[in-house]
């Protein structure tokens, strides 16, 4: 028998965002229309079916900057729960969490993370402050504001150095170029970041070791996949760029490939795993997030960044994760809705004694 609970899927409708990509007119391999979003929003309608397997009454909604409109639409519809899938509002990510805290202020429970949390995930350096705070080995960073303002003496990092927007996620920003070798090349390409994304960047010390993917649902590590870099041409770094996600004919798009489960020894994985809970509860994780970390020289895991709410569409590594532990797709979406409607009875029942 299905479920009669109200379910509201929301997410972000995709908007153009950049003009250039790796200093090329964006049109046809690029971030102009964020291919991040738009991809997601064809999956919307699959993961509408998918929950109604379960539930009798599934509403969308694509959120845009029209506030008004959207505490209309979600109140005229008051759903049990928001299902949240939104990662920005009009192309701006740091509005991410503030669309978290207006689902609390309705007082509508929605699933995954807390806007706490969303805002300071979404702040690579804020999230470092907390891990390190809390003895979880990072990498060094600092961060280099929009003007692209940089002095060599005051910079202390060991290269190489790999360069990010400090509030995108998505990999956007991330190509080629992002690991640079000394001073002169990150002077390049900070003042190509500034100029391009308009945005501060955070300069973090390089791991050139295996890169990990570790899926967290409600408090259980899923099976810890790896990206393999093995195809790679000679002289490309490392790294998942947005090219690699997002565009399918593309060198890095091919040549960086998922493996889940990964082959690890069992002191390894153990470490692993602890390491990825320990950053899941210190950034107050809840529901599902994505720790990415990579392995020094040494075996010695560094987390390098934190994904709430992490992409869950069919094709997505965490989809993958889950269906290694013997979930389908539709287990998973429903398994999070679940944690949501939970909050929402147990709120019931606290306000009803």
């Amino acid at each position: 028998m299905k479920d009669n609970s109200k379910i509201l899927i929301c997410y972000n409708s995709p908007v153009s965002v950049f003009s250039i990509y790796n200093g090329k007119p964006a049109e046809k391999q690029s971030e102009i229309n964020d291919l991040s979003e738009s991809g997601f929003s064809k999956e919307i309608s699959s993961i509408n079916k998918s929950l109604l397997e379960y539930f009798t009454d599934v509403k969308t909604f694509a959120i845009d900057g029209n506030v008004e409109r959207s505490i209309a639409k979600i109140n005229r519809y008051s759903p049990d729960v928001i299902l949240n899938f939104v990662e920005s509002v009009d192309g701006i990510s740091t509005y991410e969490y503030c669309m978290a805290g207006l689902f609390e202020l309705l007082k509508v429970e929605f699933t995954g993370n807390q806007p706490l949390c969303l805002g300071n995930c979404l702040n690579k350096q804020r999230a470092k402050d907390i891990l390190r705070a809390n003895n979880i080995n990072t990498p060094r960073a600092l961060v280099i504001d929009k003007s692209g303002s940089i002095s060599k003496i005051n910079f202390n990092l060991k290269f190489p150095v790999i360069l990010k927007l400090l509030t995108e996620d998505a990999s956007i920003g991330i190509s080629e170029y992002s690991v640079v070798k000394n001073f002169k090349e990150l002077k390049n390409h900070v003042n190509f970041l500034v100029s391009t994304y308009k945005q501060n960047i955070i300069a973090e010390e390089y791991v050139d070791g295996r890169e990990l993917n570790v899926a967290i649902l409600g408090n259980k590590v899923l099976p810890i996949s790896e990206i393999e870099f093995k195809g790679l041409p000679e002289g490309l770094p490392k790294i998942v760029t947005y090219d690699g996600k997002w565009i399918a004919d593309s060198v890095y798009y091919e040549n960086t490939k998922p493996k889940c489960p990964t082959d690890l020894d069992a002191r390894t994985k153990k470490r692993i795993v602890s390491v990825a809970l320990q950053a899941f509860n210190a950034l107050g994780c809840r529901d599902y997030a994505r720790i990415d970390i990579r392995l020094d020289e040494n075996g010695i895991p560094f987390v390098i960044e934190i994904n709430p709410n992490p992409d869950i569409s069919s094709d997505s590594g965490f989809a993958r994760a889950a269906n290694a532990d013997g979930m389908s797709h539709s287990d998973l979406l429903y398994t999070i809705t679940k944690f949501a409607l939970s909050r929402r009875i147990n709120d019931t029942q606290i306000k009803a004694s």
